[in-house]
């Protein structure tokens, strides 16, 4: 049987029709409890029984970290240790001051100490920790070039736009399809930055989930018989900052906590 990864993946199984039989006001906030188990899959009577059979209904919450991403962490923090942080702080856009780097995640302050523990009034998890360990120990002190690709045309990117692709645009299309506000709560809650039209999208925003690792996340919206369309731009310098691991986990781990805060939205009374 299949587990769902998202409160989406359930979201699509779901007519979309908000008709109230559930119990909950809105299909997106039916789905959004049926992936924190607080409600059954079958409890929507539009879904199929053959479809109901073929998911488990479990919640699905966060795994704890396997045992060989524990190891990374610890030897990223190690590695982090041994760098000299007031060294490499100007350069990757961050301040050194009491023992500590702090730099801004997503337009938050994230503090790492000179022994690699991390202070932040963030929730801290892996798809955070490991680009920023990452990114410290590269210490790369490069200006960025200004020039746009996706994440294919980086060195590494072959090997990755695939899954990045299923992990990080998809699902963030859907998101901005179904939130016409996603991209000004970007804005207040992310310190994104509208910037001039690129590639004719009808959107364009910068977000800086590192200092020196921008992303650009371009829209277009549905036109006639056009589908919506959404695209994940870095700076070509990208990979000299952060390896692709970190940027696919960046770009999961930021549309998991966009999930979260539009369900808490769409279940609001």
């Amino acid at each position: 049987m299949k587990n769902f990864n998202n409160a989406l993946e359930v979201f699509k199984l779901l007519n979309a029709s908000n008709c109230r039989e559930c119990g909950m006001p809105t299909c997106l906030a039916f789905a959004g409890a049926v992936y924190t188990g607080k409600k059954k899959l079958g409890e929507c009577p539009h879904i199929p029984p053959e479809i109901q059979a073929q998911y488990t209904e479990s919640p699905g919450g966060k795994s704890a970290m396997n045992e060989n991403t524990e190891k990374a962490l610890q030897q990223l923090k190690k590695n982090v240790a041994d760098r000299d942080l007031a060294a490499v702080a100007k350069g990757l856009g961050g301040v050194y001051a009491d023992g500590r780097l702090t730099l801004k995640v997503l337009g938050k302050k994230f503090s790492v100490t000179d022994s690699g523990d991390i202070i932040t009034d963030i929730h801290v998890n892996q798809w955070v920790v490991l680009p920023v360990y990452t990114y410290i120990v590269r210490g790369c002190n490069k200006e960025l070039s200004g020039r746009w690709v996706p994440l294919r045309e980086l060195p590494s990117g072959q090997d990755w736009f695939r899954l990045f692709g299923q992990r990080c645009e998809k699902p963030l299309k859907k998101i901005a399809d179904a939130y016409p506000d996603l991209f000004e709560d970007m804005v207040q809650m992310f310190d994104a930055k509208h910037v001039a039209r690129q590639y004719e999208a009808d959107v364009s925003v910068v977000l800086y989930p590192l200092p020196k690792v921008p992303m650009l996340i371009c829209y277009w919206h549905p036109e006639n018989e056009l589908e919506s369309d959404l695209n994940l731009f870095f700076d070509d310098t990208a990979e000299d900052f952060v390896d692709l691991n970190s940027l696919n986990a960046l770009g999961s781990g930021f549309v998991t906590m966009l999930e979260k805060f539009i369900l808490q939205h769409a279940t609001q009374p």
